[in-house]
């Protein structure tokens, strides 16, 4: 197994390769990286048990970061720069938590 050898990336980021080949699992839409920002508002939120997933879940634990859907509703986590592409774990967002963008 080839393992990649940059490490120098944060917990919340994914390798380019890797961005450029995943799609939202539900729409097949694109998704890019969300801004550290955001990533630190919906964090507070989740702190204050705001967040739920979509499959109804309240999302308990932070996020390193994000994969944001083309259509900006739908927020991906990426927990120790794996991105969780599940649509039950996507995290649906309002264009308010997206205003520093």
């Amino acid at each position: 197994m080839v393992r990649p050898e940059d490490t120098t990336k944060g917990k919340g980021e994914i390798a380019a390769d890797l961005l450029a080949i995943l799609c939202c699992p539900e729409t097949k839409q694109e998704v890019g990286l969300l801004d550290q920002t955001v990533v630190q508002r919906l964090n507070q939120k989740i702190s204050k048990r705001e967040l739920k997933t979509k499959g109804g879940q309240l999302v308990t634990e932070q996020i390193d970061g994000g994969l944001l859907r083309k259509d900006n509703t739908v927020v991906y986590p990426i927990r120790d720069q794996i991105p969780i592409m599940l649509i039950e774990e996507g995290i649906p967002i309002e264009k308010s938590d997206l205003s520093s963008m």
